[in-house]
């Protein structure tokens, strides 16, 4: 098996490392770089950032990332970024803004802090004010300083990043004390290293946010088949009003879209939903389809624009709807050697959609009860409806009777609060960790109204309709 090429900070890597071994202990125990900390080894608390560059056509595009979730072989052909490499002869702009609004005490969490915030000044293009910096540190956990003082840093660091010339960000970043010179030589480096296609016949892995926390005692044992180590069409395609995501787009992908933005009112706000942004950086939409949780954020989503989804296998293609993919509790009309290639759904001109979630947090968590709709309307009457809820089953649920009684009736209170009673009787919530069943039932009939308050605001009111 050929080794796993790739340069870490300054240094090119060139090992013979099983490739299923995760970045992080890669850093931490063969090239000895211990500013990258152990953690939580599920991407919950930031501890083991790092920086991810990929060379494109527009030089090289840096995402933050968990390396505890990363395969090596995920490495190759980038260059990867620790704590170390983002070292200057002092303290760099963002190491110098928290030490001076008092960001660290304990210190463990800080290098992941340090390397989201880095990630998020060389990559930013536009920053409307301090929030957007604060965003970028969404997947990291602080246990003991307190978020206020990192807030404060954030504005430090946004405010220094007002003059960014985007046109040369690497040389001006370099002249600005945020990142180490080198930097500026590293796409040059980068097209001496290809990466080498890996082994074909395995269990396929993409961002490895899921298998890496459901199998990581077990992964050094299973062959692995690494769909990011090959190339690859575009990760979104727009034909018309007809979109296609690749098996390996990124949630990130999705949400930088500028069609999706565009075209689906409040779309951003809806992919930051969904887990936390080096998570999303990683996470793809079709690892995130087939781990078939009741309660995945993109399945719910896609299943209320009624996608279809393409099977790839080396027999050939087979396409069938979303809703048809979920048999039973983690069991898909899927065979062992077939990997999603494509989801596709149309996006009809007026496209009214919407995505609801509660959790415990806003950002990295699980919901008790999501759900989503879309729906066409000419006038005041629904042409077609597509609703979906997750928490509420076995299996994500496409809300069959909820969306036939929806179409053709006409917006208000009265149909929905009679498709509020459908709702009940398509639904089997249990009792978890998450909530009751009655709280999940009451819960998921309250957000189904909350649905049409966001998308018919001049029709309704909430005083009419709860």
């Amino acid at each position: 098996m050929p080794g796993t090429r790739f340069i870490l900070n300054n240094n090119l890597e060139e090992t013979g490392i099983h490739p299923s071994t995760t970045l992080l202990d890669y850093i931490r125990y063969e090239a000895n770089l211990k500013g990258t900390k152990i953690g939580c080894r599920e991407g919950d608390c930031g501890a083991c950032t790092v920086l991810i560059g990929e060379p494109g056509d527009n030089g090289v595009r840096y995402i933050s990332a968990t390396s505890c979730l990363t395969p090596l072989a995920n490495a190759a052909g980038r260059h990867v970024v620790t704590v170390e490499g983002l070292e200057l002869s002092g303290m760099n702009k963002v190491q110098s803004a928290m030490v001076e609004n008092s960001g660290t005490q304990c210190g463990f969490c800080t290098p992941g802090f340090v390397v989201s915030l880095c990630g998020f000044a060389i990559q930013a293009t536009k920053i409307d004010g301090p929030e957007d910096v604060i965003g970028s540190v969404d997947g990291n956990i602080c246990r003991c300083t307190g978020y206020k003082s990192i807030e404060r840093a954030c504005h430090d660091i946004w405010n220094s990043l007002q003059h960014k010339d985007t046109h040369k960000p690497l040389e001006w970043l370099a002249e600005n004390g945020f990142i180490p010179p080198y930097f500026l030589k590293i796409p040059d480096r980068l097209k001496q290293i290809q990466p080498q296609a890996r082994q074909e016949n395995g269990l396929p892995i993409a961002g490895g946010t899921d298998l890496y926390v459901q199998k990581h005692d077990d992964i050094d044992d299973i062959p692995l088949h690494y769909l990011k180590t090959r190339p690859t069409d575009p990760p979104i395609i727009v034909e018309g009003r007809k979109v296609h995501f690749s098996g390996i787009c990124t949630v990130t992908d999705m949400l930088e879209n500028r069609f999706l933005s565009e075209n689906i009112a409040g779309w951003y706000g809806f992919m930051k939903l969904v887990s936390s942004t080096p998570i999303r950086n990683i996470a793809t939409v079709g690892g995130n389809l087939v781990n078939a949780s009741p309660i995945g954020d993109l399945t719910i989503i896609l299943l209320a624009l009624d996608a279809t989804i393409e099977l790839t296998s080396p027999s050939g293609i087979r396409i069938l709807h979303l809703k048809e993919f979920y048999k039973g509790y983690k069991t898909l009309d899927k065979q062992p050697d077939e990997i999603i290639s494509k989801v596709s759904f149309d996006l009809p001109e007026g496209t009214r959609f919407n995505f609801e979630k509660v959790c415990k947090r806003t950002y990295l968590d699980i919901a008790s009860v999501n759900t989503a709709i879309s729906i066409q309307k000419q006038g005041k009457k629904i042409i077609s409806a597509h609703c979906s809820a997750g928490g509420i089953g076995p299996v994500p649920t496409y809300l069959h009777a909820t969306s036939e009684f929806l179409s053709g009736k006409e917006v208000s209170v009265r149909v929905i609060r009679e498709a509020a009673e459908v709702i009940e009787s398509e639904i089997s919530p249990i009792s978890d960790v998450r909530g009751s069943a009655e709280y999940k039932r009451d819960l998921l009939k309250n957000l189904f109204k909350g649905h049409f308050l966001s998308l018919f605001p001049e029709i309704l009111t909430m005083e009419e309709l709860v």
